[in-house]
């Protein structure tokens, strides 16, 4: 039996990271904390992470298929938040953010990970940006290392 498990540390990835302006005090931290796992865990080199700043979230896939397609990256982390309203924009934003970033995932075999934010109300949202619940940024650039890693492995046997 063949096993492919990987690490998170990835010196030399070259990362993107899109980054929503729209609730940009919760964007703010969750990028902080991709950057402290990326730079301190994962070990990649400040001047290979690229941050792209967008007007919402629903304009993150637009950047995304375009990094994508320029082939220079190893991994896209999107951070974003979306904040339940009182009509029904809340889930069509993040369900065609999601799909669309899965899509390009796909397509381009590149892994882009999820700190992108869909919770009830702005406590919520605080409590998954570094405080009680965690940092969602962090999380999602954990995930892009590892994915990273095995993408490397898979390009190696495959």
């Amino acid at each position: 039996m063949n096993t492919i498990q990987s690490g998170i540390i990835a010196k030399n990835a070259s990362i993107a990271i899109i980054i929503a302006r729209f609730n940009n005090f919760i964007n703010n931290n969750l990028l902080l904390g991709a950057l402290d796992t990326l730079k301190r865990i994962g070990q990649v080199n400040e001047e290979k992470i690229l941050q792209v700043y967008v007007p919402g979230t629903y304009e993150i896939p637009t950047v995304a298929s375009h990094l994508a397609n320029s082939g220079k990256y190893d991994a896209i982390i999107a951070i974003g938040t979306i904040i339940k309203g009182s009509t029904d924009h809340f889930k069509y934003i993040a369900s065609d953010t999601s799909s669309n970033l899965s899509r390009i995932s796909t397509q381009y075999f590149l892994p882009i990970t999820l700190g992108i934010l869909t919770t009830k109300n702005i406590e919520q949202s605080i409590e998954r940006s570094g405080t009680k619940m965690g940092n969602k940024g962090s999380e999602a650039a954990l995930a892009a290392l590892e994915m990273i890693n095995v993408m490397r492995t898979l390009k190696k046997i495959i």
